[in-house]
């Protein structure tokens, strides 16, 4: 849970560049794979990611700019990474303009729960980066280069002079 809003804010910016990252790797033709059939692909998970963003936050009074929550899936990889990018941007802007410190105590009604705003911020995190993680399957199942974000992808290795890891 986040006590401090520089504390989320440094972590915000870390966090939304990393998907950032992971939205550029994507093309328009990856879009629609998917693990198998009857399963979210790559466009659906990663517009989740987007509008879970404005919906979540929407919970705390917040008014996120950018696409809605129930906003049409986009038609390019393009459009889906600019999405997030305006209402990951609008998500930090609007804390630091709009609540402080103690803001983060505040209590929320959150799907049937009482959370506090900083448990609503780090819940909003750990959304994104279980998302995230099934979005670098998709992609490398897409014969996509995975980016790496915690630390180099078995693509990467090189970048580092280091031979991959072992299979």
């Amino acid at each position: 849970m986040f006590t401090k809003i520089s504390d989320f804010a440094a972590y915000w910016k870390t966090l939304s560049g990393s998907t950032e990252k992971i939205l550029e790797a994507l093309s328009d033709q990856s879009l629609g794979q998917s693990v198998s059939d009857g399963h979210r692909n790559i466009g659906r998970i990663a517009w989740h990611i987007a509008t879970t963003i404005p919906e979540m936050s929407g919970r705390t009074g917040l008014k996120i700019d950018g696409p809605k929550a129930d906003a049409p899936l986009p038609k390019t990889a393009k459009e889906i990474k600019d999405g997030y990018s305006a209402v990951a941007k609008s998500l930090l802007e609007q804390i630091e303009k709009d609540w402080s410190d103690e803001t983060l105590q505040q209590e929320d009604d959150m799907y049937g729960e009482s959370w506090k705003r900083g448990l609503t911020l780090r819940i909003l995190g750990d959304h994104e980066v279980h998302h995230r993680g099934q979005l670098t399957v998709l992609i490398r199942q897409a014969g996509l280069k995975v980016p790496g974000v915690f630390g180099p992808s078995k693509e990467e290795w090189a970048t580092y002079g280091a031979p991959p890891p072992e299979i």
